[in-house]
Formats: structure tokens, C-alpha cells, sequence
């Protein structure tokens, strides 16, 4: 397996500033974390957002500039809430397959996320389906014409659940819609990262690596998603040993993401991956 890291490394720095420290690190991977339309004040002084709207050679010199390899670019959606023109949806994920496919990135990801309308927290399981469906539709066949594929990230009150994200594929019907194993994200969910690998590994196209402390156990299926991991791998409830070992079962090699906030615990992840015969020689 190949590890990069997560470009967000230190907040309210933007995103020449996270690449610079990932490189300084050692590392020779990281992904487009975080992306909009339009323009913003923000990525410009505090935020390492990317603009779906820029013209990604420009993105990829500057991660060309450090050394870094792009592993995947980020458009989470919000598939469950209405389509509406200020919600990330169908539009965003499209743009962010032009612009991975132009930059030679293979992986974008994207998800559900936690609905917030009644409409969206009212969906039957059957609609929730149609939903994923309908508005990934168009995106997947953009996607393969461009030869990429779209992976569905552990994110949300569906895609946590390992059962429910085997009835999504299944209803997508997509050879290019797959899997970005978050393990935090699953096992806050109420998930199993070990289960998932083990029933849907050939399906998992990248991975983010996260653990959480003991302590969120009450929180397991109440909350969905988090976006950095505070303490480092192999400190706390998420299986990672066992995640490691039924990744290298199913003969995975491709690029995972540390999503770990802190120079120490980056370093003491790494590490343990390494400890657990994870890394492949060039990660």
C-alpha cells in the first residue's frame, strides 16, 4: 500500500502551505481535500480549498512543485437533501471528474453525508436508493468516458452501514463505482472496517486511515463522519491491525491517506502502518 497524507495538515493555512508541510514530512502523496465552485476569499488566506472551476494544470503544477502525487480529489456530496443550485450535488461530482481525469487522477470521492432536511431525513430505504441513483447517474458516465471512477465514502447514515453500501452498488450498477474505506468514519457509523474489506474488498479503490478513542464508542451509530483523527493508529477501538491484514488478504496496493491531525501522531501512524507490513517500497 502506498500512504500520503491528508492536505490539512495545520488549519487556516491554505493549501501551497499543506503541500509544503506534507513534502517536508517525507511523504510523496497526498489528495484534493477540499473543493467548491466559484472562487473564495478564503483559499487565498485561511482555507485550502480548491475551486472546481479552476483550471486544474494549475493544480497539479503546484503539486508537481513539492513532489507530491495526487492519489484523489474530493467532491463530497449531498446526495439525500432536494437538488438545489446551492447544494453540492450531481453538478460538483461532474466537475470534479473533469478536473481529476485532466490532472491524470483516478479516484474521486464522494458521499452521502448527514441529511439536514425534513425531505432528506424522511427518504424510505427505497427512495434513499433511487437517490443514489439518480443524481450519481450522469457522474458515472461522465466518469467513464473520462476513465475514472467514483468512490463512495463511509460519510453518512447509509454508506456506514456495510450491508446498506453492498444494496447502493448493487442498485448504481457501475464497474466504476466503488469504495474509499474511511475507518473512523465506518466504525463511527456502526460499521466494520475488517467486515467491509472482507465482504466488499473488491470494490475498495483507496483508503483514509483514521482511529478513534474508546471513549466515542456511545457515539457509534448516532454520529456519521469526522474529519481528522486526533490521536495516532493503533491507539484506539478501530480495528486498523485487522483492517491491514484483510486489505493485504485481498491483495490491495493502492493508495490510503492518513487523516491524523498532529505532527507526532502522522509520524507514530506511519510508523505502525509500516510495523504491520502495510507499505509497499514506495510508500
Amino acid at each position: 500500500m502506498k500512504v500520503g497524507c491528508f492536505a490539512l495538515i495545520d488549519p487556516f493555512t491554505v493549501l501551497e502551505h499543506q503541500l509544503e508541510r506534507i513534502a517536508g514530512r517525507g511523504f510523496k502523496y497526498a489528495d484534493v481535500t477540499d473543493t467548491q465552485d466559484g472562487s473564495s476569499i478564503g483559499s487565498k488566506v485561511f482555507h485550502a480549498v480548491v475551486s472546481l472551476d479552476a483550471n486544474p494544470y494549475d493544480i497539479k503544477r503546484m503539486f508537481d512543485r513539492y513532489g507530491l502525487t495526487i492519489t484523489s480529489y474530493c467532491a463530497h456530496a449531498n446526495i439525500l437533501d432536494p437538488a438545489a443550485p446551492w447544494r453540492y450535488g450531481t453538478s460538483q461530482v461532474i466537475k470534479a471528474v473533469s478536473a481529476a481525469a485532466t490532472m491524470g487522477v483516478e479516484h474521486v470521492i464522494t458521499t452521502e453525508g448527514d441529511p439536514e432536511t425534513p425531505f432528506g431525513k424522511g427518504l424510505t430505504e427505497t427512495e434513499v436508493l433511487f437517490s443514489f441513483r439518480e443524481k450519481l447517474y450522469e457522474p458515472l458516465r461522465v466518469a467513464a468516458d473520462h476513465g475514472v471512477s467514483i468512490l463512495l465514502e463511509p460519510h453518512g447514515p447509509y454508506t456506514d452501514s456495510v450491508d446498506f453500501m453492498e444494496r447502493i452498488l448493487e442498485a448504481c450498477n457501475a464497474d466504476n463505482l466503488g469504495i474509499n474505506l474511511d475507518t473512523g468514519n465506518l466504525w463511527l457509523g456502526g460499521g466494520d472496517p475488517v467486515e467491509m474489506v472482507e465482504r466488499l474488498g473488491d470494490r475498495i479503490g483507496h483508503v483514509h486511515w483514521k482511529d478513534l478513542p474508546a471513549e466515542m464508542e456511545p457515539e457509534r451509530g448516532t454520529k456519521f463522519g469526522v474529519g481528522m483523527a486526533a490521536i495516532p493508529l493503533g491507539a484506539g477501538a478501530v480495528d486498523i491491525k485487522g483492517t491491514v491484514e484483510a486489505l493485504k488478504a485481498k491483495g490491495f496496493d493502492g493508495h490510503t491517506t492518513l487523516e491524523i491531525a498532529g505532527d507526532d501522531a502522522v509520524q507514530q501512524s506511519y510508523d505502525y502502518l509500516k510495523s504491520l507490513g502495510a507499505l509497499s517500497p514506495d510508500a
